[in-house]
Parts: structure tokens; sequence; C-alpha cells
């Protein structure tokens, strides 16, 4: 059993999803290929695979610069074509923390985000006719 967790330690987080994976279809072969199908697309068995093995790539990057440093470059690059209220409003979705996402916010919003009191009413503004009251 040592051996096995070594070897799938080595894996990294491919192996660790494969391990989920098979555990999940009850050890069933073919439906731990129907899953890497699944997960290959059109490539099939070998697409799934290689979405495993990128996924390994992607994590040692991500684990070697940091999520922070990863997550504000990809929202400097968004933030050229998509609106930034529009990613404020997506980083307030993720699943990070609050700390996280004030940075990510600052990041993108050097200005300072300025959220809305929910307990502020609404402005109202009333337009006059001058003719009406001659």
């Amino acid at each position: 059993m040592d051996e096995l967790v070594k070897k799938i330690a080595g894996l990294g987080l491919p192996g660790i999803l494969f391990v989920i994976a098979t555990a999940s279809s009850g050890g069933s072969v073919a439906a731990v290929v129907a899953m890497l199908s699944s997960l290959g697309g059109p490539l099939g068995l070998l697409g799934g695979l290689g979405l495993l093995g990128l996924v390994g790539v992607l994590g040692e990057y991500i684990a070697s610069f940091g999520i922070e440093a990863i997550l504000k470059l990809v929202y400097t690059e968004r933030s050229k074509t998509d609106s930034v209220r529009f990613l404020l409003k997506e980083i307030d979705e993720l699943p990070i923390t609050d700390d996280l996402k004030v940075k990510l916010k600052d990041h993108i919003s050097p200005v300072g985000v300025s959220e809305h009191s929910q307990d502020e009413p609404p402005k109202t503004i009333e337009i006059v006719d001058e003719e009406s009251l001659t």
C-alpha cells in the first residue's frame, strides 16, 4: 500500500483526481475509461489522459508562483477586454478568502472599490418644468 501511495503522490494532483474517479466508479475499469473519455471530449481517452497531465503542469506553475500572483495576472489581462464592474462582481463570487478578494479588487481597480451600502436609500431627483411655474 505504501508503494501505491508513493507512486500516486509522485503523480501529484492528476493522480489524486484519478484515484477519486476510480473510487467513485467502484473500481470498474469501464467506468474509469468512460470518465477519461468524457474528460477528453472529442479526443477521447487520450484527451482525458492529456487533461490530467495538463492539470498537473498547471498545478506546478500555480504552486511555484502563488495563486495571488496568477490571479492578478489573469485579471489584469481580462480587464483589457471585460468591464471592471463585471470583473469585480465575478471576484465577489470566487471561492477564495475575503483578503484575497480585496487584493484582487484593489489590483484591477486601483482608484478604490466603493461598495454602496444597502442601508442608503436611492437618491430621488425631481425635474421641474419652469414654464409651468409662470
